[in-house]
């Protein structure tokens, strides 16, 4: 299998002095193509850093993060706001959808940002698959958590990324709720070949991964890099 993600040295450092923060110091991983990786830790411990840090969100204070083998660091903002719309779809616990579009609006969105043609065939696909096929009027106000969150995820495939990054997608959903949404991002992640990595403190959803990896203090301290 391909090396998909890979970051070398990591370092992610807030403040100075006394006052220094290592939020990741010193982080070495490396996740396979179409791996489903949970990343654990307590809050605080840099685990949201290190997503944010491989979706090219933030900047590191030193080391290199490799997607699909380009250093993304080498690339300027505009590059990387095209860069990671097209390779990375990201699924954020407060959903991020627009209030005044619809669901279906909402799904397609990043693809019209991207000015490509819609591929229908493909967006019913996840729209069957996750079960929105009523909802597609709907505004995201008039929907349940656990849609809100179908939604986004459904948002986060419709560009066909290679990678989703997920930041507690569950975390404000009920645990019944939370288990469909994993079942389905598993299913998904299968049908359409992705490698995702989620962000979770939640040590259930987390062993639904094929692999677990735990940062505490900014430092891998287990399910260390393959």
């Amino acid at each position: 299998m391909a090396t998909i993600l890979e970051t070398k040295d990591l370092k992610k450092y807030y403040g100075s002095g006394e006052n220094m923060v290592k939020a990741l110091d010193g982080v070495n991983l490396t996740i396979e193509q179409g791996e489903f990786t949970a990343i654990v830790g307590t809050s605080g411990s840099g685990k949201s850093t290190l997503l944010h840090m491989l979706g090219g969100l933030d900047n590191p204070t030193s080391g290199n993060v490799f997607v699909d083998g380009k250093d993304i660091s080498s690339l300027n903002d505009e590059e990387l706001t095209i860069f990671r719309r097209r390779k990375i779809g990201f699924i954020f616990q407060s959903y991020n959808l627009v209030p005044v579009l619809n669901v279906y609006e909402n799904i397609i969105l990043p693809i019209e940002l991207d000015g490509e043609a819609v591929d229908e065939s493909y967006i019913q696909t996840i729209i069957k698959t996750l079960g929105l096929e009523t909802k597609l009027n709907d505004l995201p106000n008039n929907l349940s958590g656990g849609q809100q969150q179908r939604v986004a995820i459904a948002r986060a495939l419709a560009t066909k990324p290679a990678i989703i990054l997920a930041d507690e997608a569950t975390g404000n959903l009920d645990s019944h709720t939370s288990m469909d949404v994993m079942g389905l991002l598993k299913v998904t992640g299968e049908k359409f070949k992705q490698t995702i990595v989620m962000i979770t403190h939640n040590e259930e959803i987390a062993q639904l991964a094929e692999r677990i990896i735990r940062i505490e203090d900014g430092k891998i301290v287990g399910g260390d890099s393959v």
